[in-house]
């Protein structure tokens, strides 16, 4: 990996030196020099170069000094770190120039093995400074992609041995499907489509956030939330009402001049089922989830509801009815059931 290195100097002929002591560095593009004659020259060749790993720079210079310079670095170029190379190599300069954030000082007359050396080290740092800062990056944008959930499951000691072991959890499932927005889809842009959606989404992810579950997955126009530890099932069931009542106070102008007023159905189950990773090892591609009839009933419920519902069981109802207003629907046949279900609204 090529170094790019800018010298700071107002001597005439350090460029032809460095040019010659280093000549076999820059033949196998390790190193590429730029050169400025003093610091203001250098904070300009840093605005064309923001690539830059490393300024070696004299202090004694016209116009802006080197200590000058050294003050300017961390906003004109963040990531370059400085290596002071003077002839006032006092302990005074050289305290100076370490405060004001230089990296390492080397004396004149330059030794040019000491100097080399320097700048691999200074070269490693830098390297190691970009790398982390990549990293942070990059960490930051798999959170918007990968559940806290998840990447609290990744730090656990010897995940990766774990990553197909699963375990049996009680929990409460909620699933949230926008009513009539595929067929809001063939009729609007798909830009307005993608931005309403994106908006009800994080109205409903703040709930679920708010009363402590996690979003499982989005899948299409729908939102699948998983509640644990205490109170699961009532957590869920506040999250529900007032992602229902956000819902219904929304209403977004349409290009074509009309207001929606979104609306969604609600599902919602609690028991016993399987949460691990769920896929291919060999593909290396896994779902964090979890999975059973707790599940299916949850999303069959929401499919069966409709348009501002929250739909739950009777066996939930029991367990909740001192709690929650509710008012019964009556039995529905739910998919893959062999006998109806007697199912309840919750009103409040």
């Amino acid at each position: 990996m090529k170094t790019k290195i800018l010298v700071v100097d107002d001597e005439a002929d350090l460029e032809l030196l460095i040019k010659q002591k280093f000549r076999r560095k820059i033949r196998e593009n390790a190193y590429e020099f730029l050169f400025a004659g003093n610091g203001q020259e250098a904070l300009d060749r840093l605005h064309d170069h923001p690539d830059t790993d490393i300024v070696l720079s004299d202090i004694n210079m016209p116009v802006m000094d080197g200590l000058t310079l050294l003050g300017r670095l961390p906003e004109a170029s963040p990531m370059t770190k400085t290596v002071m190379v003077s002839a006032y190599g006092d302990m005074e300069n050289i305290r100076a120039a370490m405060n004001h954030g230089a990296f390492d000082f080397v004396c004149k007359p330059v030794d040019f093995n000491d100097l080399e050396l320097t700048i691999e080290k200074t070269a490693v740092h830098v390297q190691q400074l970009r790398d982390t800062l990549k990293a942070i990056q990059e960490n930051n944008i798999l959170r918007m992609y990968v559940d806290e959930t998840v990447i609290k499951f990744m730090a656990r000691p010897g995940f990766e041995n774990k990553l197909l072991a699963s375990e049996v959890v009680e929990a409460t499932v909620m699933f949230v499907d926008i009513c009539g927005f595929t067929s809001l889809s063939e009729t609007q842009p798909a830009a307005t489509v993608v931005s309403l959606l994106n908006t009800y989404f994080d109205q409903i992810v703040k709930e679920v956030i708010a009363h402590g579950g996690y979003i499982d997955k989005f899948m299409g126009d729908a939102v699948m939330a998983v509640f644990r530890g205490e109170y699961h099932l009532d957590r869920a069931i506040d999250a529900a009402l007032l992602v229902r009542t956000q819902l219904q106070a929304t209403h977004n102008p349409l290009p074509d001049g009309t207001d929606y007023h979104p609306a969604v159905s609600i599902g919602i189950n609690t028991g016993e089922m399987v949460s691990g990773n769920i896929g291919s090892a060999s593909l290396k591609r896994l779902d964090y989830t979890v999975i059973g009839d707790t599940v299916n009933v949850s999303q069959r419920l929401q499919s069966a509801g409709h348009p501002n519902q929250i739909v739950i069981t009777e066996a939930i109802y029991e367990r909740i009815r001192e709690s929650f207003q509710c008012q019964p629907i009556g039995e529905l046949k739910l998919k893959n059931k062999a006998q109806p279900i007697m199912t309840y609204e919750v009103v409040a």
